[in-house]
């Protein structure tokens, strides 16, 4: 049965039917209860593929992440975790449903390949990798387009996430109230969003007329990560009394290679983290962080999405960072 035939024996047009089997437009409560039991009762379910050819849309809003920075870091990394499901939640809302890729790039044109196969309405990016330029160039072509990351003065493409320069100042002043005065920063060193954590660490210290940070870099993959750290730590002169995580998953991975040194967290080094990962709560110590507020970060992207992919225009949103005090500190 097709859509006019249910809605000839429903008594209503093509049009009420299908308003009132998709939830949306204007139509009687009376009149949707009748064909929705209807429809239960023949059994009937709307053509999505057909209803998709007519409206030319999928439904359907591709969520990538790109992982130019590092490939050893997956999709089970706890911040991918919280925010595509953070996302999805979002999209269900708007009637949309997720398609998820893992992004390797091996040339400039890996975002125009996926564009090209059709599949997508619009596409959410979970962070700008060392892909910006790559993003930016499509952006100018492409307006459906919403990206996870920082901001650049005159940038072109749309992109929510906090002040990640604000966020890392805020990180490096609250140890130095704690009464830190030799700091790490530990974490990758490629990204918008890395790189404005820094300088707002560096930024803080300089006010305070302390020396910059001491630069600890590393992947993003847990395992990968800890190595890294424990590696660090081990070559130092001299250990640092506070430490600015550049992700919360980072200062995981810095916790455990200080225990297994030794090292008494918060009593002789803090430890700061970066995101708001519920996780963070869980650690031991707590994770002292600086919150992203991630849920709210992906509605606005969904919700800013929805807008370019009806041919409005969407602003960037920053959001401002809080800091959630907890043991580690």
């Amino acid at each position: 049965m097709n859509l006019k035939q249910f809605a000839e024996l429903a008594g209503v047009s093509t049009a009420t039917a299908s308003r009132a089997l998709s939830g949306t437009g204007r139509v009687s409560e009376e009149t949707t209860s009748r064909i929705v039991a209807l429809a239960e009762k023949l059994g009937y379910q709307p053509n999505a593929i057909a209803r998709n050819l007519r409206t030319q849309r999928t439904m359907t809003v591709g969520v990538v992440v790109p992982m130019g920075h590092d490939a050893l870091q997956h999709l089970s990394d706890p911040f991918f975790n919280t925010m595509i499901g953070f996302l999805a939640d979002a999209l269900v809302e708007h009637g949309y449903d997720l398609l998820l890729s893992r992004v390797l790039p091996d040339d400039e044109r890996w975002l125009d390949r996926y564009i090209g196969t059709g599949r997508v309405d619009g596409i959410l990016v979970i962070g700008q990798s060392d892909q910006y330029h790559v993003i930016e160039s499509m952006a100018r072509r492409y307006r459906p387009m919403v990206v996870w990351g920082g901001q650049m003065p005159g940038q072109r493409h749309c992109a929510v996430g906090s002040d990640n320069f604000r966020g890392g100042q805020m990180a490096a002043e609250h140890l130095i109230a704690r009464g830190c005065r030799l700091l790490a920063f530990a974490g990758p060193g490629l990204g918008v969003e890395f790189g404005e954590r820094l300088a707002g660490v560096r930024a803080a210290l300089a006010a305070a007329g302390l020396p910059p940070p001491v630069e600890l870099p590393s992947h993003f993959e847990p395992d990968a990560a800890y190595r890294d750290l424990a590696k660090h730590l081990g070559a130092l002169d001299s250990m640092p009394d506070g430490i600015v995580a550049g992700a919360d998953v980072t200062a995981a991975s810095m916790l455990k290679a200080l225990a297994e040194m030794g090292c008494d967290v918060p009593g002789t080094i803090k430890v700061i983290g970066y995101d708001g990962l519920p996780i963070a709560g869980h650690l031991v110590p707590a994770l002292t962080t600086i919150d992203q507020h991630l849920r709210e970060g992906a509605r606005i992207m969904v919700d800013l999405l929805m807008r370019r992919i009806a041919g409005e225009d969407a602003a960037s949103v920053r959001i401002e960072p809080r800091l959630l005090v907890r043991q580690s500190t």
